[in-house]
């Protein structure tokens, strides 16, 4: 179990970025946004395109409105807290989840499948979508 962060870091409308490395040792990214029931984690990238990230490391992270995240390409909305998107391209898919603990106001990654890194993405590029859409609230 890892510490990542605590509560207090992760954004009541946007997220809070990290890096794990997978078992195979390729490094992914993922989110923590704040959820109905708390806080939720979630690899970050859009389940209808998978090289479209939700947060492109800018400031304030993924657009989130009314409790859904909001895939800056074609605007799919997933429900924070179970991941699940009813509309736009990535209806009907949910977007891949990544155990998480919350104790005392402290994040642990508990997925025993990953490995904490750093926090933050990958790598440092311009923060900006893969397409000329630039939804953000």
């Amino acid at each position: 179990m890892e510490q990542i962060t605590t509560t207090d870091e992760v954004p009541e409308n946007g997220s809070f970025l990290f890096t794990v490395t997978e078992p195979s040792g390729r490094e992914e990214e993922v989110i923590l946004v704040s959820a109905a029931d708390g806080i939720a984690a979630w690899k970050n990238f859009c389940m209808h395109e998978p090289d479209q990230r939700l947060d492109r490391g800018i400031e304030g992270g993924a657009a989130m409105r009314d409790g859904e995240i909001i895939c800056p390409r074609h605007g799919s909305m997933f429900d924070a807290a179970t991941g699940y998107c009813d509309n736009g391209d990535a209806r009907g898919q949910t977007l891949v989840e990544v155990d998480i603990a919350v104790r005392h106001g402290t994040i642990f990654l508990t997925d025993d499948a990953l490995e904490f890194q750093h926090v933050g993405g990958i790598d440092e590029d311009d923060g900006l979508p893969d397409s000329t859409s630039h939804i953000g609230f």
